[in-house]
């Protein structure tokens, strides 16, 4: 017989707004408590105490626009936030400072959530979507250089990038991108060429939110349709439907694979947590808490993987966090 559900190990509230991006970073400390983090739809960046369950500090650098992507790059006293009001903003919070010391103007308007991934000691590069419709720019941190801007081929018709992954098999590899757009398809963007090298159609709707583990090359999407699609990459770079998975209620606002790659996550519109084994996409639980669309989920980045935690923001401003290992 089946384990109910469970409960959430705690609730955090009083952001007053609606969460749109929750991110952990435990950065390598003994005892491992992560710090969590969360960007709220009044502009506010909210630094979370996982002992107390209080806010740490209250971060206002985006000019009351709702804040859609944190990051921590290199450690949690280095933060990369993105909002509403068009700029990347990098944060120094060491020493208990909360100074913005850069920014980047992305001339995108949407909800597409940069993505940020580590190439070398002291560099990064994030894609973010651009100014333009179709485009997406990919950067070099810290020195703010454009690597390239990624351009669908003329008559493709994608409409605006919705979701982005940047990804790398290793350190020093070269860098990929998958994008999910407007028009329901995948793309696989080489970075260092610029160009293309694979589109799959994924979904009839635009693509809300993808996920992808490179060890085994799949990935997940979903979309406002009542299906998750996990789709392949073979060896010639090409993306390929894998399997379908049918769900009650329409509507996933995002998706996350657990770090140790034994389960996924997804945030639902119809107020819940939904959990899949990630081999077999098997359903596991659904977790029911919230009473609104839930539009972030994430885990944390315990070195233990039984110490592992989940976090789901949703549109009541409340954040739930859930201890699950032990039943998955």
């Amino acid at each position: 017989m089946a384990l109910p559900p469970p409960d959430p190990q705690f609730v955090l509230r009083g952001t007053s707004a609606a969460i749109h991006t929750l991110h952990f970073s435990c950065a390598g400390q003994e005892p491992e408590i992560p710090v969590l983090f969360s960007g709220s739809e009044n502009g506010f960046i909210h630094v979370w105490n996982l002992q107390t369950h209080r806010v740490d500090t209250a971060l206002d650098g985006h000019g009351g626009k709702s804040v859609c992507c944190v990051e921590t790059v290199g450690g949690k006293d280095r933060l990369l936030s993105q909002g509403r009001d068009q700029r990347i903003c990098l944060w120094d919070l060491a020493e208990g400072r909360a100074a913005v010391t850069d920014s980047v103007f992305t001339g995108h308007v949407g909800f597409c959530r940069c993505s940020l991934v580590k190439v070398a000691q002291g560099r990064w590069l994030v894609a973010t979507a651009a100014k333009g419709l179709e485009e997406v720019e990919v950067l070099e941190l810290p020195s703010k250089t454009s690597v390239c801007t990624l351009k669908p081929e003329v008559g493709a018709k994608l409409g605006m990038p919705m979701c982005l992954k940047l990804w790398q098999l290793s350190c020093g590899s070269q860098p990929l991108l998958l994008a999910g757009y407007e028009d329901g398809s995948v793309v696989l963007w080489n970075v260092t060429m610029g160009k293309a090298l694979s589109q799959l159609v994924c979904h009839q709707e635009p693509v809300m939110s993808l996920d992808f583990d490179s060890e085994k090359a799949k990935g997940i999407s979903g979309s406002s349709e009542k299906v998750l699609r996990i789709w392949s990459l073979n060896e010639q770079q090409n993306l390929q439907v894998y399997k379908t998975q049918e769900l009650v209620n329409a509507g996933i606002s995002d998706i996350t694979i657990r770090p140790d790659k034994k389960i996924v996550a997804t945030a639902g519109w119809d107020h819940r947590i939904r959990i899949f084994g990630w081999r077999k996409l098997k359903p596991l639980a659904v977790l029911d808490y919230h009473t609104a669309t839930v539009h972030c989920v994430s885990f944390s980045d315990h070195r233990k993987a039984r110490e592992t935690l989940l976090a789901a923001g949703s549109k009541d401003h409340r954040i739930s966090v859930w201890s699950i290992y032990s039943q998955m």
